[in-house]
């Protein structure tokens, strides 16, 4: 039996969410597989579905971060057929009480965002006396191992496992028609899937978009997501001009979604590292490579380990606007953009969760 402790697990959107979600499904092939989760909106009728046994948490968080604990630690005694249990967080680990988990392999998954704090302030010392707890720390890419060792998280424990994808979605013809009318006649098609964050560099994209309507003047820019910055960019755009250029999406069908992405040329997320907040990794970019599609993303972070460099994209300087230009001219050149996307879909299938479960499992 495998056991997940998690704040973070589907219905809810976004991309822990997912990460933990592929996490169980891949893990109930090789045994039983127990979750505690919070609990979400229509967690209900998504719990009745999964193939996981799933119990939520709700209420105040403070009060239900001690609740979960004390649930995990008492399950975790009172079975004695647990071959290892996944923590999504340092904060899911924080308040379990590991004297009964000491014979236990334990995975603690760290993704860069939450643990990038000055060494020595009060959070740096809860990390990493949370930390200490378990056997593995998983770190979703080279940059979010070396964050992790710059903090103070012990070396020798620090795995990179890479965030596994899901099959991509057969599309269904309606939503295939549905997303050519959105795109129309563009040329080229451009995506980006994400949080509307500073991190996401929406603002800088909006730039490049403005300059390059001369050079592609049929370009078509989809952003789909919702966040802060949500009217920062509505009025930008306006700013810009570029009102017809650019579609706002958000609450979308999965199945359209992926429809926008297959339909696209590019997926485009030059994210940059604004304050404490980076890019670990960029699972968004391994699931358009999935449908064939080529990505640029910022050499902030972890991306450069889910877009290899003039093979199945590009890596640009998320904060130079020209920079960010000048890498979606050269995606074009020359056709560039199919070969890309023949890259990356090959590459994509070294992230199936068949594959990534197995590098897990080896640790045990």
């Amino acid at each position: 039996m495998f056991v997940i402790s998690t704040r973070n697990f589907p219905p809810e959107l976004g991309g822990m969410q997912n990460l933990m979600g592929g996490l169980a499904e891949a893990l109930i092939n090789h045994g039983p597989v127990k979750v505690f989760a919070d609990k979400t909106d229509d967690c209900e009728k998504f719990d009745k579905l999964s193939k996981v046994e799933i119990e939520r948490f709700g209420g105040i968080k403070l009060f239900r971060k001690y609740r979960k604990a004390n649930r995990v630690t008492d399950y975790i005694k009172n079975n004695q057929n647990i071959r290892s249990i996944f923590f999504d967080h340092w904060k899911s680990v924080e308040k379990v009480d590991f004297q009964s988990v000491k014979n236990i392999p334990a995975f603690c998954l760290i993704h860069s965002k939450e643990i990038n704090h000055p060494t020595g302030s009060s959070i740096n010392k809860r990390i990493i006396n949370s930390i200490k707890k378990v056997k593995y720390v998983i770190a979703n890419s080279n940059f979010t191992k070396n964050l992790g060792i710059e903090v103070g998280l012990p070396k020798d424990k620090i795995h990179i496992i890479h965030p596994g994808r899901d099959e991509p979605i057969k599309i269904d013809k309606n939503y295939q028609l549905d997303a050519e009318k959105i795109y129309g006649n563009s040329f080229p098609k451009i995506i980006t899937v994400a949080r509307l964050e500073r991190r996401k560099n929406h603002q800088n994209v909006l730039m490049c978009i403005r300059n390059l309507k001369e050079k592609f003047p049929k370009i078509k820019y989809i952003i789909i997501g919702d966040g802060e910055e949500k009217n920062k960019l509505l009025a930008l755009t306006n700013e810009l001009k570029i009102e017809k250029e650019v579609v706002f999406l958000n609450k979308l069908d999965q199945k359209l979604k992926n429809a926008l992405i297959k339909n696209s040329n590019l997926f485009l997320m030059p994210s940059i590292i604004f304050k404490k907040s980076v890019e670990g990794f960029g699972i968004s970019f391994i699931e358009a490579a999935s449908y064939g599609i080529g990505s640029i993303g910022g050499k902030d972070g972890g991306a450069e380990d889910a877009i290899k460099n003039d093979k199945t994209g590009l890596i640009c300087n998320g904060k130079d606007i020209k920079s960010i230009y000048d890498n979606i001219i050269k995606f074009f050149q020359n056709d560039n953009y199919k070969k890309y996307g023949s890259n990356a879909l090959e590459f994509s299938e070294n992230f199936d969760w068949k594959k990534i479960i197995k590098k897990y499992l080896s640790l045990i």
